[in-house]
């Protein structure tokens, strides 16, 4: 036995029905062999696969699909069909009793176009299949239900002007949702509704064309055409959609440039300034961007040195500038001829004629009140040797005018605020006011006036460089400050200084000095002078075995002379200082005060600390009896507290020991200035005061030698006190102690400054807690 599948399609676009399907003999199985054969069951499957059911159903009752019958059923109710897969129950049902299927909502094939499912027939008693389960489609049947639509518009297109029939301008194209492979639903064809006659389109291809010839963009450059594209290929009945199509006309250089006019005029004031504009004029082209542009150029004319023409970019006018200062005296009036030509040309339209034009212009210069104009001026010399009222030269103006108005002159005093120069009013006779001096002021470059009599505002400028001349009135001299050393261990003939000289005139073929000794020292046997004949000269020594304590400073005047005309002289003392220098030649001590020198101490000072360390020792000099007050000084500096230790540093004083550096210092020592006493002891060195001598020799060796002590004389107290001094300690630390006897009411009597002193270490206040 065989199960059927009967399928009902009504095709109600077509005014048919299909009540019943024959079986398709392909589809069959025999159920028994041939006689003979012994009996055998074979499966059994459905006779078609495939059912067909129409979209977009909208009747009110389910829509009949079809139905499924087993050759088992024999119509006692005891075979039921069951329906599975693909919106089974929820869009299509089946009665179980009788095999129909029905599709309960409307279906839309463009959203799904097929359906797979399972049908069985079981048996109703044991559920068991009768019928092996077998798959099978419905399909929905399309129908002309989506109109075409232009999924890209609305379209914007551009064409050149002037294009031929039939030049492509843009490809549409609309897409129908429909079935393409059935009926004639999704069938297109294209028509244009609005852009005729000016374009066209293919029905087919849906390629829009030119359809007129001479398109002039400057008449018209915008187009709007509304495209149709149907379905049913364009029949009554078919659904259609529009879009829209912009085409633009892009330019093409079709417009030759024209000038409004055929001839201009404008006027020029003879004063305007060289690369000044003087005029603008603009040929007319109807094209845009670069078809418009276009060059100018004077073609004739009696201006075409004076003036020049150029395009300006952005507006396209010709500029006509100026290239030479006009004077109305000398010419009143130009003519030009200016063609303006296109920069870019279309070989298509040269035709039409020539992209040029010309016009005439006429320029009439405009005369202007000027101001006095100078002739050039020579560059001046003059001697600073010169006299005053020496004549220098001569200036000269006029008024270019035609009045020729007198001119009077003037120097204008910001260029010379010394007044070294006088000018003529009436003549330009520039002189000298004062005298010149070429080592101050080389060069004067000086401004003059020139004024219009008439119409003293108009004023004109000129400029007068003066040189001044050197004449040798500048004596020669040592280029430098020399500090010469000389070791105590040199020897006869060597070099211990090379000098040099300068001078500040200028000879035009270059300096040459002659060195020597003065007549006076020529003849001396310590030193003597070699020049070397190329503008400096070396000082040897005569001798050896010089000695810092039998002279520490010795000082030799040097004559030196230029090669000027008169030649000029100058005696230059050179200062040479005795030193005690070490093997490598490098000073250590210079001079006798080496024994009393510390780092940048004056010679003064160190002595005066030494007489009074003496003093106090030996109690050979005592103060009188002058008010100590006046000795007092008050220094309103609290300084950097502990941590300014730069400017004293306690641990070098208490350094007895300190190592000798072999670094050297080259400082001038000034002259010993006179130390004063009541009774001067001659200084010696004595076994009391041993200590201190050891002590200042250490300090005045670590000043030579140290290289960052300042350049300059500077007072340091040293607050060492020695060993077992005779005057026991100065310090008054020993005031904290109870025991001393040491009486301060005498503060008292000081005055109000000194109070507080004495409220605190005198005896009369007993609440003090210090006792004197």
């Amino acid at each position: 036995m065989t199960m059927l599948l009967l399928a009902q399609l009504d095709m109600g676009c077509c005014g048919m029905t299909l009540n019943s399907i024959p079986l398709h003999p392909a589809s069959l199985r025999p159920l028994r062999t041939s006689v003979g054969a012994s009996l055998q069951r074979h499966k059994r499957n459905w006779v078609w696969n495939q059912f067909f059911v129409l979209e977009e159903y909208t009747g009110d009752d389910p829509l009949y699909v079809g139905k499924l019958h087993s050759d088992v059923d024999k119509g006692e109710g005891k075979v039921k069909y069951v329906l599975n897969g693909e919106g089974a129950s929820s869009i299509f049902t089946i009665d179980e009793n009788t095999g129909d299927i029905h599709a309960t909502k409307r279906l839309d094939r463009e959203e799904q176009p097929y359906y797979t499912l399972r049908a069985q027939a079981r048996d109703r008693a044991t559920n068991l299949p009768v019928e092996p389960e077998s798959e099978f489609v419905i399909k929905v049947q399309d129908i002309n239900d989506n109109e075409p639509k232009f999924l890209d518009g609305p379209y914007n297109a551009q064409v050149p002007e002037m294009s031929p029939v039939g030049t492509s301008v843009v490809e549409v194209k609309a897409t129908d949702a429909d079935d393409p492979t059935y009926g004639n639903s999704a069938r297109v064809v294209y028509s244009i509704l609005e852009g005729q006659p000016y374009f066209s389109v293919e029905p087919k291809t849906g390629i829009v064309r030119t359809a007129l010839p001479n398109m002039d963009r400057e008449a018209r450059d915008q187009y709007l055409l509304v495209i149709q594209a149907k379905d049913m290929v364009g029949q009554m009945g078919g659904l259609s959609g529009t879009t829209s199509v912009t085409v633009t006309l892009t330019d093409v250089n079709d417009n030759p440039p024209r000038f409004s006019r055929k001839s201009y005029q404008f006027a020029v004031p003879e004063s305007l300034p060289v690369a000044s504009v003087v005029a603008k004029i603009k040929a007319l082209d109807s094209d845009i961007g670069p078809n418009a542009e276009m060059d100018y150029r004077i073609i004739e004319g009696d201006g075409l040195g004076v003036f020049r023409v150029v395009p300006d970019k952005d507006t396209q006018e010709g500029v006509i500038i100026l290239q030479k200062n006009l004077d109305f005296e000398k010419k009143s009036s130009y003519t030009l001829k200016i063609e303006a030509s296109n920069r870019n040309i279309d070989p298509r339209f040269l035709s039409q004629g020539p992209f040029s034009d010309t016009a005439m212009v006429r320029l009439t210069v405009e005369n202007v009140d000027e101001p006095p104009i100078f002739s050039p001026l020579s560059k001046m010399v003059v001697s600073e040797a010169a006299k005053v009222g020496t004549i220098i030269g001569t200036v000269s103006a006029l008024d270019p005018d035609s009045t020729n108005s007198p001119i009077r002159y003037s120097i204008d005093r910001n260029t010379d605020l010394e007044r070294f120069f006088n000018i003529e009013s009436t003549t330009g006779v520039i002189s000298t006011a004062k005298p010149l001096d070429r080592e101050a002021n080389a060069v004067h470059n000086i401004t003059i006036l020139a004024i219009e009599s008439l119409d003293p505002s108009q004023v004109g400028k000129g400029a007068a460089l003066i040189t001044v001349m050197d004449i040798n009135d500048n004596a020669p001299v040592f280029a430098i400050e020399y500090e010469t050393i000389l070791c105590e261990s040199a020897g006869p003939g060597q070099v211990i200084e090379t000098i040099s000289a300068v001078d500040k005139d200028e000879p035009p073929s270059g300096h040459r000095f002659v060195f020597s000794l003065t007549a006076e020292t020529a003849g001396n046997m310590n030193f003597t002078l070699r020049d070397n004949k190329d503008n400096t000269a070396s000082i040897l020594t005569k001798r050896g075995g010089f000695q810092r304590r039998e002279q520490a400073m010795y000082r030799l005047p040097v004559l030196i002379v230029d090669s000027g005309t008169p030649a000029l002289s100058s005696t230059n003392t050179l200062s040479i200082r005795v030193c005690d220098c070490d093997l490598d030649g490098t000073p250590q001590s210079c001079g006798t005060e080496a024994f009393m020198l510390s780092a940048g101490l004056s010679t003064g000072a160190l002595i005066a600390i030494l007489a009074c360390i003496i003093i106090l020792l030996g109690n050979e000099c005592r103060p009188d009896d002058r008010d100590v007050r006046e000795n007092i000084v008050r220094y309103d500096d609290e300084g950097g507290g502990e941590e300014d230790t730069e400017a004293f540093d306690m641990v070098a004083l208490r350094n007895l020991n300190a190592v000798r550096d072999s670094k050297a210092r080259r400082d001038v020592t000034p002259e010993v200035p006179t130390l004063y006493c009541s009774r001067p002891p001659p200084y010696k060195i004595t076994p009391d005061n041993g200590i201190f001598r050891e002590f200042i020799w250490d300090r005045l060796k670590d000043a030579d030698v140290d290289p960052s002590a300042p350049p300059y004389d500077s007072l340091q107290t040293y607050a060492f006190e020695g060993s077992g001094s005779v005057a026991e300690s100065l310090s008054s630390l020993d005031s904290l102690s109870t025991d001393s006897e040491q009486n301060y009411d005498y503060l008292s009597d000081w005055g109000p400054r000194f109070r507080k002193l004495a409220d605190l270490y005198g005896h009369s206040d007993s609440s003090n807690i210090f006792s004197s």
